[in-house]
């Protein structure tokens, strides 16, 4: 359920209040070229894209959080970590921002909270607004990656297309980093190849 445009609106802008004061530069920045770019995949994709400026907006806003805060706030979501959480806190700062719009900026729309809470890892079966996240984060015009030859051919992709070439092609990119790979991206990676 779309949050209604008039409180949308002001939680919009309170998220961008609180990102401004809470994040570094480049991060700020990011998190709107993320807004801008998963509103146009809404709009190429069919999706209604009235809660992707807030949800691209907010994705990032506990990444420049202390560990332990992070750790505090990720765990109100009645989670437990998984193991890859656990050695790397930063990977918690989406499920802390989900906690943190639902407990301090009121958020209640069941799509804005799980697409900030899964735009890191993903997860098999997200909705539609957590699939464009997903992707938006990683392909927004700020990555080293996303010149013009690599966007341009990514815009004959389908949606499900779209997610199964981005989640391929980070999970390579964190082997080749030798880094683990979360489970969940591995099922979403899979989830993607089925459809």
């Amino acid at each position: 359920m779309a949050i209604p445009p008039e409180t949308g609106n002001v939680v919009l802008e309170a998220v961008r209040r609180f990102i401004r004061a809470n994040l570094k530069p480049i991060r700020y920045a990011h998190s709107f070229r993320v807004a801008e770019t998963a509103v146009r995949l809404c709009a190429k994709y069919g999706i209604a894209p009235e809660d992707a400026p807030l949800a691209g907006t907010a994705h990032d806003m506990c990444k420049d959080i202390d560990d332990e805060t992070l750790t505090t706030l990720a765990l109100r979501d009645g989670m437990p970590l998984t193991p890859l959480e656990t050695q790397n806190p930063a990977l918690l700062h989406g499920r802390a921002a989900a906690v943190k719009l639902r407990e301090d900026f009121g958020v209640s729309a069941s799509e804005v909270l799980e697409a900030v809470r899964l735009h890191t890892f993903g997860k098999a079966g997200m909705c539609p607004l957590a699939q464009i996240i997903y992707v938006a984060d990683k392909i927004e015009p700020g990555r080293t990656q996303a010149t013009t030859g690599y966007l341009s051919a990514l815009e004959p992709l389908t949606l499900p297309q779209l997610l199964r070439f981005v989640t391929g092609e980070n999970l390579a990119f964190l082997e080749k980093q030798g880094k683990r790979v979360a489970p969940e991206s591995q099922e979403l990676y899979q989830w993607t190849v089925s459809r």
